[in-house]
């Protein structure tokens, strides 16, 4: 696969589920880090939270006009919540970040700086986080080591922490591959069976200041584990997401629209 261009435009893809006080900070951080030349948008998926995650960012659209949002009628995990962020995303790269705000935004410059950095035209590139220094348990850490080894000796993916949250991938290549829960955690592997290069750049990592990890030692071990096989078929648990609402700055108060994007 060719090089795919990037013309400083960039949509930032967030999933989220119940990080009603994260948020504010990490949408915050990204208005003051992110360079103004920079052509962007941040496309917010709150994945069907218990919380006010969605009514924190329906307050924030008013504040920042970068800011899109969209919402789950069911909770469908994250992989589903990036899926429909990348979807919505109108420009033709996409940087993820994780929503709870151990990833710094400021780290996107560096991987765009080391994507403009490459000069084969012929090859095409992800750009991936890689925490050097993780501040998380030591149980996530040691479960995340195991996986992340296992993974690289059985798909060969080049890429020593795969589930970083913070990536740089062109769209349209993405929205090519098999869609199946999980797939977040293995967009290097499923790049490389296209031919793509993932190019590995450290990031910083910071402490969870609020709310709760989603992930244990089951979802984040053992099925991480489990899911490499059918990573290697390209295909395991499907899903489909039914219905997601999305909010536009309204002309009129409270306006809500709703869309149907169909994984």
């Amino acid at each position: 696969m060719q090089t795919i261009p990037f013309d400083q435009q960039l949509s930032i893809v967030i999933p989220v589920h119940d990080e009603q006080d994260c948020i504010p900070l990490l949408i915050e951080a990204i208005d003051t880090t992110i360079p103004s030349a920079l052509d962007y948008e941040i496309v917010v998926i709150d994945d069907c939270s218990k919380d006010n995650t969605w009514q924190t960012l329906v307050t924030l659209t008013q504040r920042y006009s970068r800011l899109k949002i969209l919402k789950h009628a069911h909770n469908a995990g994250q992989s589903a919540a990036v899926i429909t962020g990348v979807k919505a995303a109108q420009y033709p790269w996409i940087a993820t970040l994780d929503g709870d705000g151990q990833n710094n935004p400021a780290d996107i410059p560096k991987l765009i700086d080391k994507l403009l950095q490459q000069t084969d035209q012929q090859q095409a590139y992800v750009i991936a986080g890689h925490r050097v220094s993780r501040q998380d348990s030591w149980l996530k850490k040691l479960s995340s080591r195991i996986a992340n080894k296992v993974r690289g000796w059985i798909l060969k993916d080049d890429c020593p922490d795969s589930g970083c949250g913070i990536k740089l991938f062109p769209k349209h290549p993405f929205l090519a591959l098999p869609h199946f829960n999980h797939i977040h955690r293995f967009i290097p592997a499923m790049f490389y069976a296209l031919g793509v290069k993932t190019i590995n750049v450290p990031v910083q990592h910071h402490h969870r200041e609020h709310g709760r990890s989603k992930y244990g030692l089951n979802n984040r071990l053992w099925v991480g584990i489990s899911d490499m096989i059918g990573v290697i078929w390209l295909r395991k648990r499907p899903f489909h997401v039914t219905s997601v609402q999305s909010y536009q700055q309204p002309t009129t108060q409270q306006e809500v629209t709703h869309e149907q994007l169909s994984h």
